[in-house]
Formats: structure tokens, sequence, C-alpha cells
């Protein structure tokens, strides 16, 4: 097939991994985190409360804004897609309603990976060599297991899991950037059966990331790839696809509509400032991607003669673009998010490449890593229960001060479940198709899966306790009048909707009309608008009440007033 490819890989190695047990892993995967949970802060939170404002029609879809102040926002379409599903689905919780599609994004950026790696490992440059008397894997089951490899590449990946199962925008770009490379990798084909289907989700694709909030990633990133394709075509032996001009034109139009609806705003350049913030973003490289990092640096060294052939270089590509936008940006954790289905790209591409010794290195350290990880949370949750261990139970009284222990059936027997099936597991790998290609992905993606699905069981009602406003807006609900609005001053806009959607307070921000905030029988005040709040309204008209903080963190305080009379 290829004489120059580092491939060699046996028809025996490809076998399929079962596609029923394939979904079940994904949904395993993707349901926790998005089931029985509060919204927790703050950007989870944030965006609950911008999508309630709109679904209650107290918002413009285009400028939206919190209690008459424009929300900050970066691109307004993950926030339609949670108040549309709030609208529409008025039978559920609004939380529980917004994360139905942001669910499907995930799953989206499941399937869209999956395809992309298979489309990749369809190119001749990236297909294993011919043997000489035959033997070797057929191409379509080549690139199947190979997709099967980048799909549980992606979700071994640490930094997944949370802001994966979170209602924000960087779900919505996550899922639109593996859309993108999918469409980049089906343009590699000039035989594309169904060309404008990839034109189509190419273009749809841009135009999302430009409405999610990151133009400059959906220009530079769709620039790079369609420059990527035309010099590609132009080499000896290909052909350019006929449909890369409409393309790049569809690119140029979605890039206006986001400069013409004003989505166009670019971030703040700036790297790193100092040694410390290189080495803060260095190790979010490290933990963040692992395991996908060392098997893409394989890749690279592997395949070092073939690096601008489509397999290695569509993905290299969009692995550059989020690694820069990472570093430039404040938020460098949820920037470097857009990394990851790329570098399961590449990851997959390093096990046909890959010694036996490393892929007995990689089973041994997740075996044990991902166990010591499985047993501390259940030794954490047993301590909660019933106080033994003393040493974890005193560490847990002591991080989250107020915290009840509840003991679930439910939730334990989904960590049960979980735990018995990755026993299951380590015993059929060890046991089982020893020969497959994928099979040094399979304990990372179930040890990653393993350890998200006990948080999300064992761990649930503590994770909601820390990282939830809902203790402290139910606190605060219960010290103000049901009856009557309640003036905020200072309240970023988590507090806001955590007291709006949690705690069922009706707010009204303190510089609003005087004949609407003199209904308001209660005052809540954020300790660092406190000095001057003198300047917004009569102190003579207010007694201080309480202060309320979060039970977990003691230094987030919000200020209580009781209105006096006159």
């Amino acid at each position: 097939m290829n004489s120059t490819t580092p491939a060699i890989v046996t028809q025996s190695a490809v076998r399929r991994l079962p596609r029923v047990a394939l979904v079940l892993f994904c949904l395993a995967y993707v349901l926790p985190g998005f089931l029985g949970r509060e919204p927790w802060k703050n950007a989870d939170v944030s965006a609950l409360g911008v999508m309630l404002e709109m679904a209650s029609g107290n918002s413009s879809w285009w400028q939206p804004q919190v209690l008459g102040v424009a929300a900050d926002v970066a691109g307004p379409l993950p926030y339609w897609l949670g108040a549309v599903f709030i609208r529409f689905l008025p039978f559920l919780n609004a939380d529980s309603a917004a994360r139905i599609p942001f669910a499907l994004l995930l799953a989206l950026t499941l399937v869209c990976t999956w395809y992309a790696v298979y489309h990749l490992a369809r190119q001749k440059l990236a297909q294993p060599i011919a043997f000489a008397f035959g033997g070797e894997a057929n191409p379509v089951d080549y690139a199947r297991s190979l997709a099967d490899a980048g799909l549980l590449a992606l979700v071994a990946c640490l930094g997944l899991a949370q802001m994966s199962h979170e209602t924000t925008p960087d779900l919505a770009r996550l899922a639109m950037v593996s859309a993108l490379l999918m469409a980049a990798a089906r343009l590699a084909h000039a035989d594309d059966r169904h060309p404008w289907r990839s034109v189509l989700l190419w273009s749809v694709s841009t135009l999302a990331l430009v409405l999610s909030g990151a133009p400059w990633v959906a220009m530079s990133l769709g620039a790079g790839l369609l420059l990527a394709l035309l010099i590609m075509g132009k080499r000896p032996g290909r052909t350019l696809h006929p449909l890369l001009p409409s393309a790049a034109a569809l690119l140029a139009l979605a890039v206006g509509i986001g400069a013409f609806t004003g989505q166009m705003s670019w971030p703040t350049l700036g790297l790193p400032a100092g040694f410390d913030d290189w080495r803060r973003w260095g190790r979010l490289l490290v933990w963040f991607t692992w395991p996908a990092w060392p098997l893409v640096l394989w890749t690279l060294w592997g395949w070092r003669r073939q690096l601008l052939s489509p397999h290695v270089a569509l993905p290299l590509w969009t692995v550059l673009v989020s690694a820069v936008n990472s570093a430039i940006n404040a938020d460098f954790d949820r920037a470097l998010l857009l990394a990851l289905p790329a570098m399961a790209a590449l990851a997959a591409f390093a096990l046909p490449t890959l010694r036996r010794s490393v892929s007995a290195l990689i089973d041994w350290f997740t075996l044990i890593f991902f166990t010591i990880c499985a047993l501390a949370i259940w030794v954490i949750w047993l301590a909660m229960q019933t106080g033994i261990p003393a040493k974890p139970a005193a560490n847990v009284a002591r991080l989250a001060p107020g915290f009840v222990p509840e003991f679930s059936l439910l939730l334990f027997l989904a960590g049960l479940l979980a735990t018995v099936a990755w026993v299951w597991l380590v015993v059929w790998r060890v046991g089982r198709n020893r020969q497959a290609i994928w099979k040094s992905l399979v304990l990372p993606a179930a040890g990653a899966t393993l350890c998200w699905l006990l948080l999300m069981s064992l761990w649930l009602p503590l994770l909601d306790f820390a990282r939830s406003y809902g203790p402290v807006s139910r606190s605060i609900a219960r010290l103000v009048p049901t009856s009557s609005c309640v003036l905020v001053d200072g309240l970023s806009q988590a507090q806001i909707a955590a007291l709006q959607y949690q705690g069922g307070l009706q707010l009204v921000r303190s510089l609003e009309d005087v004949s609407l905030t003199a209904r308001c029988r209660s005052m809540v005040v954020s300790p660092e608008s406190q000095p001057t709040l003198d300047q917004r309204v009569q102190l003579t008209h207010w007694a201080f009440r309480a202060s309320v903080s979060r039970l977990s963190d003691r230094k987030e305080r919000l200020l209580v007033y009781r209105r006096v009379a006159n």
C-alpha cells in the first residue's frame, strides 16, 4: 500500500471494538455530570443565569443582560441553545433542561473526533505497509480501529472531564473545533462521495465557532486548514478538491457575519508575564492533556518524514492554534480544551508504530494510577459515611465544615457498578485482544471514565456542597421576606444567577428606579462594594442582618441587610 509509512499493522490487529460496548462506554462518560447535580460556580451557574434571562424574555437574545446590565458573555449561540430548551421544556428543572443541548454537544464532539480520525487514516500516506505475501491490515478496518483509538484517547484526557460537562460556551467551541477538523479531514479526500456535506459542515462549524465567542480561532484555524489542503492538492499525485474555493468563500462569509453581528471581539494579546506564569501554563499542558501528549510526541517522531501529510499536518495545526490561544488567554485552561480532539487524533497515529514494551508500560502505569485514584475515592466516601478511617473523615470536616453526608442507595450502586466494570475490564484486557491496535488506550479511557463516574456518584453531595452557591442562596432566602424583592449591590453574575435560581429570590439592582427599589425590604451586598455603598443607597434606611459565607470558602461572603422604618 505505502512503502514509506512507518506503520506495520496486520489484519489481526485491526479487529473492531464492539459497537455496543463503545456506545455504552460513551454514555457512561457523557451522562454523569449532566444528571443530578447543582450548577457549580462560577462559569456554570453564570451561564445558566444568562439562559434564564433569555428564556423569560427579560434579556435581548443578541445582547444578553442580567438585571438590566450587559452580561459577561462571549458569543450568544451557546446561551441560545440553553434558553430554547428551558423555554420549550417547562416540565423540567431549568438547569436540567439547559444541560440537554450541551450533553448533545459532548456527544457530537466524540462522534466528530471518531470520524475525523477515520477520514485521516483513510489517506494513502497514513496506510500501513503492504506485505509481500499479504496479511496487512485492510484500509477500512485499519481506519476504524484508529478511529476507535482516537475516541478512547480523547476520553482519557484528564482535562476533558469537568469542562465538557458544564453548560458553558467552552463545550460549544470544543464541539465546533472537532467538527471543523472532521470537515477538513473529509475535504482532504479528492474523491469524497458527498463533497457538499463536507463544505456545509465546514461553513456551519466555522460560523458556530464565531458565534460561540472564538472568532480569531475560527479564522486562524480555518485559514490554516484551508491553506494546508490547497498546498496538498498541488503536490504530485494529488488533485485539488473542486469545492475548496467554496469552502474558502464560506469561511470568509462566516467571519463577515461575525463582524456584522458584533461577535468579532478579539482577545487581549499577551503571553505569560513571568517565569511563574510560564511554569503554571507548562504544568497545565502536562496534566491537562495526559495521556495524549506523550503519544503525540511519539507520532511526530515516528511520522517525521510525513509531517506535511494530511493525517499529521491537519491535527497538528489545530493543536498549535489552540496552544497559542491558550497561552495568550487569561483562562488558559478553558482555551486549551480546544486542542484535545486534535491531540487525540495525533495520539491515535502513534499506535501503529508503538513498541510492545511501551504499550505494556502504558497499561501498567494506567492500571496502577487509576486503581489508586478509585481506591482513594472509595476510602474517603467510606470515611464520610462511617468516620472510619478517622484521618480522611477529619480532612473532609476541615475542608467542608457543615457538610452532613447522606447515604444514597442509587449513587452507591452506580459507583459499585462502575468499579465492578473496571475490574472486569482489566481482566478482559489482560486475557483477550492483546493484538488489537487500540488496546493501549482502553485502560486509560476506562480509568478516566471510572474516576469521573465515582466522583459524580459517591462524591456528588460533597461536590455540590463545596462547589455550588446553593447552600448560600438557600441560607439567604431564609433570612429575607419571601413576598418582597431583594436589592443587590456589587454581586457577580454567578452570584446573581444563584440567588435567582437556587434561592428563588426576586432581585433588583441598587441603581435602578427609586420607586422600584423602595419596595424591597432586604438587601444583599458584596463586601468589596460595601465601602462605597452609601453612594447608591440611604444607609440610614438599612440595618445589618447577617454575614453569609460558603462554608467551604470563608473568604467569599455576602452581607444581608434589612430595611428599617423611616
